[in-house]
């Protein structure tokens, strides 16, 4: 009885781990036809393509000052001469819809597909 109980037990959790590992190769990575769009105060700034390495310094009106990386597929602001810091530490972002927004200087950079 123990025996029966403990195949389908393990028969159970490879099947859960065979699902999992199909939905997580299924799912859309970042790069390819993703972009990172960037706004300041509102208004369109730039947009560049993840699948290109590449570095903007971004300037708003208000003498803010942040570095856009984009390399690996992924996006991050590696420096800002903000007070808070947060858009910098938010790290690198690739998947659609993820946000990194520095308040302060007013720039909002989303990934979109």
């Amino acid at each position: 009885m123990k025996k029966k109980r403990l195949l389908a037990d393990i028969l159970l959790i490879a099947g859960v781990l065979i699902a999992a590992a199909v939905v997580w190769l299924l799912l859309p990575r970042g790069g390819g036809g993703a972009a990172a769009v960037v706004t300041v105060n509102g208004e369109h700034y730039a947009s560049l393509p993840l699948s290109e390495d590449a570095e903007l310094l971004i300037r708003s009106d208000d003498g803010g000052e942040n570095l856009l990386v984009i390399s690996g597929g992924k996006a991050r602001v590696t420096e800002s001469n903000c007070p808070t810091g947060v858009c910098v530490e938010t790290g690198a972002v690739s998947s659609e819809g993820q946000l990194i927004v520095c308040l302060p200087h007013k720039v909002v950079i989303e990934i979109v597909g």
